[in-house]
């Protein structure tokens, strides 16, 4: 059973996980010490506890403990019980929403998990959470087998990008890859066809590589670059192929969420959602 104990001062010890919440560098520091990460609103926490993810304690208003009771009563950690003036000093912003966890990091996969997948996106040094979250809800909606992440690609379990997942990187795999220069060669190995998507005018049109994928169904890890300037010159030589999505009226390319929406629906396999292991799996809204 949960402990409920009601805070009332904001420099309480206890608080230290939920501190500075918009603080980016320090979360990174202070998360990756203490081995946890943020969850925030009732829907994630839901979803990363049913997801096998262990709470170190929860930061809640007390509108949400009804609703939040048949969670809370499965872990015997605190409960903190604070008013939402409390919470938004000691988490630096508003928190609209009232609920937050500190959840204990794991390790749920590794790259080589995710090599028995059909459909990987791959993304190579995207440095904002909230790209790297809508990337992975998009893949997760699509029925994509998992994202792999270059070693420098922003952490999906920092509190934005799980927000913008919608909790989608607690039932889709994803993991990290060790080798930047030479890890395109193991998902080569592993018999995908590494597709990438770049503004090359020589690049096939993305309709017409799904095509071919149709005509020829095979393994694909779809390569998607950094928000500014794209693939590196190292990961594009190595492509088996370059796509491209024709723009119009002037405008050069999406945003990496975007383009990465608009592949992973035209290259998606049609059958059941399943992940790198082949289990069925669901991410509703």
């Amino acid at each position: 059973m949960a402990i409920f104990i009601r805070i009332t001062d904001p420099v309480d010890e206890r608080l230290g996980d939920y501190v500075r919440l918009r603080d980016v560098s320090l979360r990174k520091s202070l998360e990756a010490e203490r081995g946890l990460f943020i969850a925030e609103g009732a829907k994630v926490i839901r979803r990363a506890c049913e997801a096998g993810y262990e709470p170190r304690s929860f930061l809640l208003a007390e509108r949400w403990i009804t609703g939040l009771r048949g969670i809370l009563d499965r872990f015997d950690v605190p409960v903190y019980v604070v008013d939402e003036a409390l919470a938004e000093r000691v988490t630096g912003f508003h928190v609209h929403r009232g609920a937050l966890a500190s959840m204990k990091r794991a390790a749920r996969w590794s790259a080589d998990d995710l090599l028995g997948a059909r459909r990987l996106v791959v993304a190579e040094d995207i440095v904002d959470h909230t790209n790297v979250g809508a990337i992975i809800r998009c893949a997760a909606a699509l029925g994509w087998g998992g994202v792999l992440l270059a070693p420098r690609a922003a952490d999906p379990l920092y509190r934005r990008a799980i927000k913008t997942s919608m909790g989608a990187v607690f039932v889709l795999p994803w993991a990290r890859m060790d080798d930047w220069a030479g890890g395109l060669e193991a998902l080569r190995r592993a018999g995908f066809t590494v597709a990438a998507m770049a503004l090359r005018e020589d690049g096939a049109v993305l309709d017409e590589f799904a095509a071919d994928l149709a005509r020829r169904p095979r393994k694909v890890a779809l390569l998607m670059g950094t928000e500014g300037g794209g693939l590196s010159s190292h990961w594009l030589a190595q492509a088996d192929v370059v796509v491209r999505i024709p723009m119009a009226r002037g405008i050069d390319s999406l945003n990496v969420a975007a383009a990465a929406a608009v592949a992973c629906y035209v290259l998606r396999e049609e059958g059941p959602v399943q992940d790198a292991a082949g289990r069925a799996f669901s991410c509703g809204r």
